[in-house]
């Protein structure tokens, strides 16, 4: 039930609507592809058919002799243009120079070759038909461990193998502790390959005023700012004469924190013929061209004795980079290492990343960036170990825990978790099921046949991205809040909301500051010359890192506000909240509005204090938070087809202080189902050629309405001492939770035909193999 508002209520906490629905549900919200220009042009690329190859020639003459076609571009004529840029830095990290169209090569299939340009987007897709390339097909690796082999072929050949870095990380003894340990438990666990699949793909118009000598570049993009810092660069503009606007963006999970060839080539093309130009991705090129996530092949070894207490964790991951690197690609197998103890007392780890080149789309952030694929690998470890000694996997986890009094916890791989109750949220999931009487109902289930598991995953992750030393880009993010002559007020946000409800959110904080009504608020956002700079929405940081910074603008707002009040009361006893200051001597009250109409009026100021109310603030975290939490998943897998049935899925989580419960909860309910993706039924395949065979919805299982359980959400909270809110990040806790207690499900369901492990996704066809053989297959 939402909730009516009033100025006087508090807001935050309120289960509100979000402001920005109407638009969005009316269609009358705007896209990038619902941009027009007078005298706009339209592109298309020729991309490469081939996993890798040598470009031996390039015909344009065909297509450039097409009525409509105003020009062809080819990998020659962008030389001045600078590469693709690798914000990620590590030591040893080989760094392909990747151009923005290909040049003498090319090293994965839907490589960009050439740009047709034309007056209509259909004429532009038939021209692109007409650019005769004449390609020399080379062998080509798509499998990571493939790549690794001696004599594989060179993705790259200025370099010998395809290892693009190898990365170490110790903490502890771990040889002592696997040398001590009563048992140790191993296992291989992949993380496969997933398309982002956001229902707006990528698109791009570039509009160039000569005589200004500017460029706007309209951008479906997560990082507006960055965008336009780095695009600048690679086109060698002035970064001052270039705006970035990202209107609506529909979905982004990740794979639109980026800087791809094409924004710096829209950009280019507009330069080069004097007219706005706009590209819109396909759903084809989406599949092939926008990043992939995760791409894993971990192997892990736990240690431990055998009353449960953990000792040591082993990992090596094999991470499948792409062919090149996007703008984090090598940065986020690191994340998986720093949180590969998950949330348990592990003191001694140790991890070696091996970073590998195939002839694949890159690799990059998508929703959990890393912490999914660590929480996977450690979930099922804590219940192969839970197998192996016969004990409870929910008495294990218990046991493992820090307690509550350990905290700030410092992690074996360095982290300093700020605060946490790890034991509350699995054990209000499992009161939620009534656990005990469940696993009962399992025991009669599987007497009368029935393939029925209990699955349980615990999950800690690293999110509001974060301390600037520990960030690529910086980790600040930045506010600023003005009360206009009206009164009405305006909230400039550094981060890039694009679902995630900001509108909304931060309407309520500044409402609750200031008194005012949240229909008196606007929150602007992704137009870089409107807003101060800022980083961007990513890695759960917009509430934990973009929300103090609003915090700390509106504490400034409300000092001057008191300082304009105490002089037009004619008291230093002022009182200024619910929308107005009250002199307390008297009684005597001035509303706001006409408080914001004298300081613009500025007859008469304080002293010391400017014109006007506004305040800008740039707020820098002091560490990163940790959100955690416990899902339960019950499903039963039908013995005829391998079909698996949710039966239900319960998710408690602590992202502690809570400003929008519907917010919240729909956050979850959506990660949810990205991880119910992952372990059900999504894989990116790509062939030995190195071709994509599931590059289309066609081929390409997403889940759909009817793959959805009811979700039942609690919450418990543990306070964060990080920010002055106590909040931590949301957006990508359903994602990290999900996919680790499935899988646990389902492989408890089938462990009495000694089923141990299944690798993503569970698929019915594996499912009903493994039935039929009797868990052999």
């Amino acid at each position: 039930m939402a909730t009516t508002i009033t100025k006087t209520e508090t807001l935050v906490g309120k289960r509100i609507r979000r402001k920005e629905d109407p638009r969005l549900i009316t269609g009358t919200a705007t896209y990038v592809d619902d941009i027009q220009m007078p005298g706009m042009h339209h592109a298309c690329i020729l991309r490469s058919p081939h996993g890798a190859a040598r470009i031996r020639s390039i015909n344009i003459k065909p297509a450039i002799n097409q009525a409509g076609v105003v020009a062809v571009f080819i990998g020659k004529d962008i030389e001045a243009v600078g590469p693709v840029p690798c914000g990620a830095s590590l030591p040893g990290l080989r760094v392909p120079a990747h151009s923005i169209l290909a040049k003498d090569r090319v090293y994965y299939v839907g490589h960009p070759v050439a740009v047709a340009v034309a007056t209509d987007r259909y004429i532009a897709r038939d021209a692109i038909d007409l650019i005769e390339v004449d390609y020399e097909p080379l062998q080509a690796v798509s499998d990571p461990e493939k790549a690794l082999e001696p004599g594989a072929p060179a993705v790259h050949p200025e370099w010998p193998d395809n290892t693009a870095f190898t990365f170490h990380q110790e903490g502890g003894e771990p040889e002592k502790a696997f040398k001590e340990a009563e048992v140790v438990v191993k296992q291989r666990i992949t993380s496969q390959r997933l398309v982002p699949t956001s229902i707006e793909t990528r698109g791009v118009v570039a509009d160039y005023r000569s005589a200004e000598k500017n460029l706007t570049l309209y951008s479906s993009t997560q990082i507006p700012h960055l965008l336009r810092t780095l695009v600048a660069q690679m086109l060698g503009l002035a970064e001052n004469r270039m705006r970035v606007i990202t209107p609506e963006v529909g979905g982004g999970f990740g794979s639109k924190l980026n800087v791809y060839a094409e924004e710096a080539l829209m950009g280019f093309v507009a330069m080069k013929i004097g007219k706005p130009v706009k590209w819109i991705e396909s759903r084809r090129e989406n599949f092939l061209c926008t990043i992939h996530g995760r791409g894993h092949v971990d192997y892990y070894e736990i240690a431990a004795r055998r009353d449960g207490t953990v000792l040591g964790l082993r990992l090596k991951l094999i991470q499948d980079l792409g062919a090149y690197h996007q703008l984090l690609t090598p940065a986020i197998p690191t994340l998986s290492v720093l949180m590969m103890p998950g949330l348990y007392k592990f003191r001694n780890v140790i991890a070696d990343i091996v970073g590998v080149f195939t002839n694949c789309v890159p690799t990059d952030a998508y929703r959990g960036a890393g912490r999914p694929e660590a929480t996977h690998g450690i979930e099922r470890m804590m219940d192969l170990l839970a197998l192996e000694l016969k004990m409870d996997p929910a008495e294990l986890r218990l046991k493992n825990f820090p307690g509550k009094g350990e905290f700030p916890y410092l992690t074996a791989t360095g982290l300093s978790y700020d605060s946490g109750d790890y034991a509350a949220p699995l054990k209000k999931a499992l009161d939620m099921v009534d656990y005990h009487k469940l696993r009962n109902a399992q025991r009669d289930a599987k007497a009368k046949g029935r393939l029925m598991g209990i699955g349980i995953s615990t999950y800690g992750e690293i999110c509001a991205f974060g301390p600037s030393p520990a960030t690529p880009a910086g980790g600040w993010e930045s506010a600023t809040v003005k009360i206009e002559p009206s009164g009405k007020v305006t909230v400039l946000t550094g981060t890039s909301p694009h679902g995630q409800g900001e509108e909304t959110t931060f309407a309520q904080i500044a409402a609750d500051e200031l008194g005012v009504s949240m229909d008196d608020i606007i929150v602007l956002h992704g137009d870089t010359s409107i807003v101060q700079y800022g980083i961007g929405t990513f890695g759960s940081r917009s509430t934990a890192v973009g929300g103090p910074a609003l915090y700390y603008a509106l504490q400034d707002l409300k000092a001057k506000i008191k300082k304009f009040g105490e002089m037009l009361l004619e008291s230093d006893d002022v009182t200024c909240s619910g929308g107005q200051c009250i002199c307390n001597k008297t009684g005597k009250t001035i509303e706001f509005a006409q408080i914001a109409a004298a300081s613009y009026r500025a007859m008469k100021l304080p002293p010391n204090t400017e014109p006007g109310l506004m305040a800008t603030h740039f707020w820098e975290p002091p560490n990163f938070a940790f959100p955690f939490g416990a899902h339960i998943v019950v499903s039963e897998v039908d013995r005829d087809t391998g079909q698996v049935e949710i039966q239900r899925y319960v998710a408690v989580d602590d992202c502690v202080n809570i400003i929008n419960p519907l917010l919240v909860d729909g956050q979850i309910h959506g990660g949810v189902a990205q991880g119910l993706g992952q372990a059900l039924c999504e894989q990116a395949v790509y062939d030995e050629n190195a071709q994509l065979i599931t590059g289309e919805l066609m081929d390409y299982a997403l889940p759909k309405a009817s793959t959805m359980p009811y979700i039942e959400t609690g919450h418990t909270i543990t306070p964060s001492p990080v920010n002055p809110l106590g909040v931590k990040g949301v957006g990508e806790a359903g994602t990290i939770g999900c996919s680790p207690a499935v899988v646990n499900s389902v492989v408890d369901a089938l462990s009495h035909l000694g089923v141990r492990h299944i690798d993503m996704p569970l698929t019915s066809e594996k499912l009903w193999k493994l039935v039929r053989q009797g868990g052999q297959a």
